[in-house]
């Protein structure tokens, strides 16, 4: 895909990425993958009394899928748990300025990374 396809946003943050790396004993982790093209998305939260106070990601994928890992983490940075459930991978592609639609993909990646970290804490906080 031509690079002008990307909007500013998501040129931004492929080439600027925000809170990406590892966090150390994080308190959720969701890991997903495309089927299709293959991109994987790790994600790491610190949580404190349901708010999210940091994030942190590993993705392997296109450029497309690396700017929307950092675009997630800073959607969901200071927002309580049920806000950050409920984002839509169209509000996560609207931050990034919109997605070519052969990227649309990346967008659910970030969204199913952030629902499987959530449902993994919840999960285990209720043991």
């Amino acid at each position: 895909m031509a690079e002008e396809a990307y909007s500013a946003t998501v040129l931004d943050h492929f080439q600027n990425p925000r809170n990406a790396g590892t966090l150390e004993q994080p308190d959720a982790v969701g890991i997903t993958t495309n089927p299709v093209c293959g991109d994987t998305m790790k994600l790491m939260l610190r949580i404190d009394g349901d708010v999210i106070r940091e994030a942190r990601w590993q993705t392997v994928g296109c450029p497309a899928a690396i700017a929307t890992s950092s675009i997630a983490t800073e959607l969901i940075l200071g927002k309580d748990l049920a806000s950050v459930e409920s984002l839509t991978r169209e509000q996560i592609a609207e931050a990034a300025g919109g997605l070519p639609p052969s990227k649309l993909h990346c967008s659910v990646l970030a969204q199913d990374a952030l629902r499987k970290a959530i449902r993994a804490y919840r999960a285990r906080a209720s043991v």
